[in-house]
């Protein structure tokens, strides 16, 4: 796949055709091979979570080969919502400009019962971070930005129209079989990482599966494009008068396109609820009878929240909705993903670099499953606050709306889906615990906040922008004379390297001249100290390898 094959003018391109885009079949020299080809990584699915850690693999000078059975981008908004963290992981990709401009970014949710607001709240009520909670993004713009960007890059290649259609794992990694509109062929891969989403056929393929609970309610979907002067911000009603005894989510998209959300109930025909005639009525009851709309895309949906008992099988990995999923409210889904991306392509790189030994790719399922339960646990209570099944649960979620209007403690327990947030992996066998008493949320295992800096040039820019893809030693004051004596690590020196202009990296970190903070390759703080030792840093950067050499 060649990048002149992706339209030039893909970033300025109207919703419409970017859906049409396709890309061409082509055939490839591993199949006229012999014997099979060998690769060292094969990703599995061309979504934003394969995409993504393809990105990730390919910047740190690894080739990696992406196979997709399909040969286009996804059709209507699907995954919709997407965070601050996964913002700030697709800036180190090279993607988070595109996505931003393009997005529509938000901060701000209400909550509504009957006719009347409950309350409102602020997802990013803290200022002067580079990244807006979140931005509302068509799920084929960000795949066509995540396409341009892998196809620009050395050492990716896309087969698309290439299905799996067997998999033999090994010692040495997994021979893959693969179809083609001109037949079947292998390959060998030396890891395989399933990206290919919540029905996975590499995971049905290995006889694994995926356990949890479905939930029984639909929902639907209706992309309705229409010139509204709504305000940029999430609005969730239960029991609204123009829905009654159900819910209803709008968010506004880019391109005057609006996602509204139905809860139908379980009884509801998915086929039936998807045809214009009864959807067009649902969307005038919202917006009145006068509205001028038309509907883009529509889709009835039951969700679960499910996960694999473990993501790391031999060589073959699993990420994304491959590996866990969770309900539509909360954006927990995509965003986990790409979380899941940042998590395991360092360790990945290490590995394949013969820097780390397997131990650390172990680690990659410890704290993702970690992360996946936490997701599950906000995704189910969500769903059940939502989604009443007994009259007493209906009493409970109503009167509590009822006082939330005026009290704070009960606005803690309304939930329309808790959106998405990083995973802080406290509990990681990677983190070095603390010897020193620290204030703040910036313990070992949180990704790093954002914060203003200048560099040494003058320029004014965001912390997280500064890091290295390898270990950073950040240290507040002048960095100490042995740092140079740390492997794959970049130490940067808050006052001489970069100026803490609005003093907000030292109050977010709680930082002291002398003060440092070891920073793994996916930008979560590993170690801390506040006065560190060559000895001390050197043992936190072998625990945050799973003690590689």
């Amino acid at each position: 796949m060649k990048i002149k094959d992706l339209p030039k003018d893909v970033f300025q391109r109207a919703g419409e055709e970017v859906q049409a885009i396709e890309f061409a079949y082509e055939r490839s020299p591993d199949q006229d091979s012999p014997t099979p080809a060998a690769h060292p990584v094969v990703i599995v699915g061309a979504g934003p979570v394969g995409l993504s850690l393809a990105i990730d693999l390919a910047q740190r000078g690894q080739a990696v080969l992406i196979v997709d059975n399909d040969n286009r981008l996804s059709m209507g908004s699907r995954a919709l919502c997407f965070a601050k963290r996964t913002l700030e992981i697709w800036d180190r990709l090279g993607v988070g400009d595109p996505m931003v401009d393009k997005g529509v970014s938000w901060n701000v949710g209400k909550v509504f019962h009957d006719e009347n607001l409950v309350y409102q709240f602020n997802l990013l009520p803290e200022a002067r971070h580079e990244r807006p909670a979140f931005i509302n993004l068509q799920q084929y713009y960000c795949e066509a930005y995540l396409v341009a960007r892998a196809l620009a890059l050395q050492g990716i290649e896309i087969r698309w129209c290439n299905t799996v259609k067997g998999i033999a794992p090994d010692d040495h990694g997994a021979t893959l079989t693969l179809d083609t509109p001109e037949g079947e062929y292998q390959l060998h891969a030396q890891w395989v990482v399933a990206c290919d989403g919540s029905r996975s056929p590499v995971r049905n393929l290995m006889g694994l599966e995926s356990k949890g609970r479905i939930f029984q309610d639909r929902f639907l979907i209706a992309d309705v494009k229409m010139k509204a002067d709504f305000p940029t911000e999430r609005w969730f009603w239960f029991d609204p008068p123009f829905h009654r005894n159900q819910s209803v989510l709008l968010h506004r998209e880019p391109d005057n396109v609006w996602r509204i959300d139905f809860q139908l109930g379980w009884d509801a025909d998915p086929e039936e609820e998807k045809k214009p005639e009864k959807i067009i009525p649902r969307v005038k009851a919202l917006l009145g009878n006068d509205a001028d709309f038309t509907l883009e895309w529509a889709s009835v949906y039951t969700f679960a929240c499910l996960r694999m008992d473990r993501f790391v099988h031999g060589r073959v990995v699993f990420a994304g909705d491959a590996a866990h999923g969770v309900s539509p409210f909360g954006a927990r889904g995509a965003n986990s993903g790409v979380q899941d991306t940042d998590n395991l392509a360092w360790k990945l790189d290490w590995i394949l670099k013969g820097r780390a030994g397997v131990a650390l790719l172990n680690s990659y399922g410890a704290e993702r499953e970690f992360a996946a339960d936490e997701n599950i646990l906000n995704s189910t209570r969500a769903t059940d606050f939502i989604t009443p099944k007994s009259d007493i649960s209906l009493l409970f979620r109503n009167q509590t709306l009822v006082l939330a209007k005026d009290h704070e403690f009960a606005r803690r327990i309304v939930n329309s889906g808790r959106l998405s947030v990083p995973a802080v992996l406290s509990h990681s066998a990677l983190n070095t615990a603390d010897v020193d008493a620290f204030a703040g949320q910036q313990v070992p295992g949180a990704p790093l906040t954002d914060a203003p800096i200048e560099d040494h040039n003058g320029n004014t820019g965001w912390l997280l922008r500064q890091l290295s893809h390898e270990f950073t030693l950040l240290v507040f004051g002048e960095a100490p004379p042995w740092a140079s004596q740390l492997a794959h690590t970049t130490t940067l020196s808050m006052g001489h390297d970069l100026r803490d202009v609005e003093g907000l990296v030292a109050a977010r970190l709680d930082a002291q001249p002398g003060t440092a903070y070891l920073i793994r390759p996916d930008q979560h703080v590993c170690a801390r100290w506040r006065q560190p030792s060559l000895g001390a840093v050197q043992a936190a950067l072998a625990t945050a390898t799973a003690h590689s050499v």
